[in-house]
């Protein structure tokens, strides 16, 4: 049994406990993404604080991998059926157009990746070393897949380049980095707490 597993389960691997916590970051995930339509001042320069990143990577932290992506998951798939749980509150399948869907999809191999590594080594280092490259992972798949929705199907800005693409993702950089390191500060906190609880 891997540190960052439920321990009661039934037979198909999904516990009570288990789909709790994965609808929990779900509704997590609803609220980061629109956190400064209710706090207005989390806009720096323009650019929105949003906790979309931050709570993926802590679901794989504390629900492990497979958990993790479970809920990545079901956040996702609530948007593409309509409901407006996307950043500044939009929905549907259409969004898959979006030249920022990529940062959507990462977030669920964001937390898979994040929950392995913890998985085999839950030293509190590898918790803030993992929320790092789960960071660098969403970062990577968004921002190339910006580019090229850009470049195929969206309306480019004049002289748009792959360059440009990355300058974009340079004023959300150092609160991401910080978001990163504070979820595996409070993700190594909470999974000696469940574990002392179980």
């Amino acid at each position: 049994m891997t540190t960052t597993t439920m321990k009661t389960k039934p037979k198909n691997g999904m516990s009570p406990l288990t789909l709790v916590y994965s609808g929990m970051f779900a509704a997590l995930m609803m609220i980061g993404a629109n956190i400064t339509a209710f706090v207005p001042f989390l806009v720096v320069g323009g650019v929105p604080i949003t906790l979309q990143t931050f709570f993926a990577i802590l679901a794989g932290l504390i629900l492990g991998s497979k958990r993790g992506a479970l809920a990545m998951s079901v956040y996702l798939l609530i948007g593409l059926a309509g409901a407006p749980v996307f950043a500044q509150f939009k929905g549907g399948f259409s969004s898959v157009l979006s030249p920022t869907f990529g940062f959507l999809v990462s977030f669920i191999l964001v937390a898979f990746i994040v929950g392995k590594i913890v998985e085999k080594n839950g030293g509190f280092h590898s918790y803030i070393i993992a929320a790092l490259i789960g960071m660098v992972v969403n970062y990577l798949i968004g921002t190339n897949w910006m580019y090229y929705a850009y470049k195929f199907w969206a309306a480019a800005p004049d002289a748009f380049t792959y360059k440009v693409a990355w300058i974009w993702m340079l004023p959300p950089l150092p609160k991401d980095i910080v978001l990163s390191v504070l979820a595996g500060i409070f993700g190594h906190r909470m999974h000696k707490v469940l574990k002392a609880r179980r």
